[in-house]
């Protein structure tokens, strides 16, 4: 039962929920259409990623201390995440749009098999950033609210 009461799980749970949430209703607002494969999709503003690791370090800086080790190992995980979000995952994302062009090319010369690749897979620092401040926002709402 003390599962339930993790004001820090919560914290994190909730920033990525709000987030994938968001990146659905931001394409709803540009298409006019409901995709609920939104709430599973990478990337996009914001960064869900982001927002969870950025809800857990804020989260478990309230409830370990900002001085404390658990709050230092979150913040290299958040760290980590946003990096890896940012960079890896955002250069992959370019590769794929690269690729996906190449093969439109060949496609109209050779015949090839008709799938693409996944290209929105990572973050410009802008969604980073703002998926960091939702987490933290998130967090501090949790916590008031679940008390700390």
């Amino acid at each position: 039962m003390e599962f339930w009461h993790n004001t820090t799980f919560w914290a994190a749970f909730f920033s990525w929920t709000i987030a994938q949430v968001t990146k659905m209703i931001i394409e709803v607002v540009q298409t006019r259409r409901l995709n609920f494969g939104c709430l599973v999709r990478n990337g996009g503003m914001p960064s869900a990623h982001s927002a969870m690791a950025g809800g857990l370090a804020t989260s478990a800086g309230i409830e370990a201390g900002f001085g404390s080790p658990l709050f230092a190992v979150a913040c290299a995980f958040a760290g980590v995440v946003m990096f890896d979000a940012s960079t890896v995952r955002r250069a992959a994302g370019m590769q794929a749009i690269l690729l996906n062009e190449m093969i439109d090319a060949a496609f109209k010369e050779h015949r090839f098999a008709d799938q693409k690749l996944v290209e929105i897979l990572g973050h410009t620092r802008l969604e980073v950033i703002m998926g960091m401040a939702l987490g933290i926002v998130t967090a501090l709402g949790i916590q008031s609210w679940m008390g700390f």
